[in-house]
């Protein structure tokens, strides 16, 4: 579990696809390396890896092919930056929202405009996930817990303080970066549970 307010952004040194494993990657790092060991928890960029081995600058990670689809992962290069957050520990604070780190969906930026020292970021997602995604609502975009500033059939809109800008990766992003999305699991599991009493209704209307 993660709170999508991101330690550090770091860098991925080496991509690696293997006949015999998963794709890896090594990812450079200082904030999240500290008191991390091989086999915990760290969101890149919103999704939720295993440390499989470790220095005291980098790390590396596994990729399933399950990660490659349903991420923006296939699109990595070494050079590019990635936004890092350790795992919430007990009794840490709760600075975001509760963010998984399990992706469900790729998004693209749409639109980015100018607010003062602020950026507006037009971000379009799947039409399937759009009914999760509500006014004022949280959702994690790349890891990073943003509230929803606006919304419209088809897209939605965050907005970014100078200070955000610069400590993630989506304030050197351009329009169409595809980025990861998570909505609030809140709205996942309403939607689980009302699902008998709505298909109730539909069959009585």
């Amino acid at each position: 579990m993660f709170t999508g307010i991101v330690e550090e952004q770091g860098q991925i040194l080496v991509a690696e696809t293997l006949s015999t494993r998963d794709n890896t990657l090594t990812i450079s790092a200082q904030a999240a390396l500290n008191g991390t060991v091989i086999g915990d928890s760290i969101s890149v960029s919103g999704v939720c890896l295993t440390v499989t081995s470790m220095t005291d600058t980098a790390f590396c990670v596994g990729l399933s092919p399950e990660t490659l689809r349903c991420t923006n992962f296939g699109e990595r290069r070494v050079g590019d930056c990635v936004n890092l957050e350790r795992a919430l520990t007990y009794g840490g604070r709760m600075g975001g929202h509760y963010v998984q780190g399990h992706v469900d969906g790729v998004a693209h930026i749409s639109a980015i405009r100018a607010e003062g020292e602020s950026i507006f970021i037009t971000i379009t997602p799947p039409a399937e996930l759009l009914k999760y995604i509500v006014m004022k609502g949280y959702i994690a975009v790349d890891g990073v817990s943003l509230t929803v500033a606006a919304l419209d059939n088809t897209s939605f809109g965050i907005a970014m303080i100078a200070h955000t800008q610069s400590v993630v990766t989506m304030g050197r992003q351009a329009v169409g970066t595809l980025v990861n999305i998570e909505v609030d699991i809140m709205a996942k599991y309403i939607e689980r549970m009302t699902a008998p009493w709505r298909e109730q209704h539909a069959h009585t209307d």
